[in-house]
C-alpha cells in the first residue's frame, strides 16, 4: 500500500509500524534514505516517505495528547490527514490465534483508541481492515460449507466468530459504522480472505508452502488432513478492490475481498510441487491447529455494486510467489541456480 501510494499520488505518506511482523522499510521501499530525525526516517528523493518505528498505539496516545507532537517532536510541518489505512493488529498464523488469544485481543486496544482518535480529528477517508474471521464459525464447517455473503454477520443477530481475532474484527466493523455515523466520517471497511503475495514474510502459509516446494520436501507436510479450505486473494487484486471501494461506501459498510474459490491446503500443495517438477506423497500432521474446515466468500455484493472482479486467477498467483521465493533463497545463498 505505501508502494502503491507513492507511485499513484503526491501526497505525504506517514507510516507506522513496530516490525513486529514484517521487514524494516530499507528491506523493501526501494527507495534512498534521505534523513534522520528522532524517532522519524525520511525516504525518497521527494521526501515523501515518512516512517515511525513505533507501538501505533504510542503514536495514538502522542496523537491525542500533544496536539503539536508532529510539529514539536518531528519537525513536520501541521499535517490534515487525508486518507487513513489501520492495518495496525496482532494477527500471526494459525499457532498464535489458538496459542496466544489474549495477546491477540490486544487489538480491541489498538481499535478503541483509533476510532477515538478518528472521531476527533476526523481526517478525509478511513480504511478498516476486518478479517474473514468475523464470520460465524458455524457457517464454515465441514457439514455446512457455504459461500460467505456480508449479510451473513447481522449485528442484530449474531454468531459466534473465530477466536479473539475475530471478535476484535468484528468489534472494530461495530466501532467504524458507528464512528461514521455520529461523527460524519467516510470509512470503509474490508473483510479479506487469505491475502498472499510474492514479499511475504514465511511465518505465513502460502510462502511457506512454496519454499518447502522450492527444496522438494518429500514426504509433504500439512497441518491437519489438508483438506481445509480456504479463498486466496492476490494483494494486488486485495489494493485494487480498496481503491474502488473507499471511492463508493462512506458509511462503514464491509464488504469481502476473495476470489469466491474454495482451495484446499492440499490443491496449493499440489500446485507448488507441480510448478517444482515433482509429485510427493502428502504427510498429514494432525496434532496441528488448523482452524475452520471451510472458509471462502462471496463476491456477488462486489461485482454488482462496485463493479469490481478479481484478476489474478489462483495458479498465476502462486507462479508468482513460488518464482519469487525461489529467486529469494538464491539472494539468501540458500539456494543454486539452476
Amino acid at each position: 500500500m505505501v508502494k502503491r501510494l507513492y507511485n499513484n499520488t503526491q501526497d505525504r505518506i506517514l507510516f507506522i509500524d513496530n516490525l513486529s511482523v514484517g521487514k524494516h522499510p530499507q528491506e523493501w521501499l526501494n527507495q534512498p534514505l534521505k534523513r534522520k530525525d528522532g524517532t522519524l526516517e525520511v525516504y525518497g528523493e521527494d521526501e515523501r516517505l515518512l516512517f515511525i518505528e513505533e507501538d501505533f498505539r504510542i503514536t495514538l496516545e502522542k496523537l491525542l495528547n500533544k496536539p503539536d507532537f508532529l510539529k514539536k517532536e518531528l519537525g513536520l510541518d501541521e499535517i490534515a490527514f487525508s486518507d487513513v489505512y489501520h492495518f495496525a493488529a496482532i494477527v500471526g498464523g494459525r499457532a498464535m490465534i489458538d496459542g496466544d488469544p489474549i495477546q491477540v485481543a490486544l487489538d480491541l486496544s489498538i481499535d478503541a483508541e483509533f476510532f477515538y482518535w478518528v472521531s476527533r480529528h476526523k481526517p478525509e477517508r478511513v480504511l478498516y481492515p476486518s478479517s474473514s474471521a468475523a464470520y460465524p464459525i458455524n457457517l464454515q464447517t465441514e457439514g455446512n460449507a457455504i459461500q460467505l455473503k456480508e449479510s451473513d454477520i447481522d449485528f442484530h443477530q449474531m454468531g459466534q466468530p473465530d477466536m479473539t481475532y475475530g471478535w476484535t474484527k468484528l468489534t472494530g466493523e461495530f466501532l467504524a459504522q458507528i464512528t461514521a455515523k455520529h461523527y460524519g466520517v467516510s470509512i470503509t471497511c474490508i473483510r479479506p480472505f487469505s491475502g498472499y503475495g510474492e514479499d511475504q514474510d514465511y511465518s505465513y502459509p502460502t510462502p511457506a508452502i512454496a519454499r518447502r516446494a522450492v527444496y522438494k520436501e518429500a514426504p509433504f507436510e500439512v497441518w491437519g488432513t489438508g483438506y481445509q479450505g480456504r479463498d486466496f486473494v492476490h494483494i494486488d487484486d486485495v489494493l485494487d478492490c480498496i481503491e474502488v471501494a473507499m471511492n463508493k461506501i462512506h458509511d462503514g459498510t464491509a464488504i469481502n475481498i476473495g476470489q469466491g474459490i474454495l482451495t484446499s491446503f492440499r490443491d496449493l500443495i499440489e500446485i507448488f510441487c507441480e510448478l517444482a517438477g515433482y509429485q510427493p506423497e502428502i504427510k498429514p500432521l494432525l496434532d496441528k491447529p488448523v482452524g475452520v474446515h471451510s472458509r471462502y466468500c462471496d463476491m456477488s455484493w462486489v461485482k454488482e455494486n462496485l463493479g469490481w472482479e478479481p484478476k489474478i486467477s489462483i495458479r498465476e498467483g502462486m507462479k508468482r510467489v513460488y518464482e519469487a521465493v525461489k529467486l529469494r533463497e538464491i539472494e539468501l545463498g540458500n539456494l543454486k541456480p539452476s
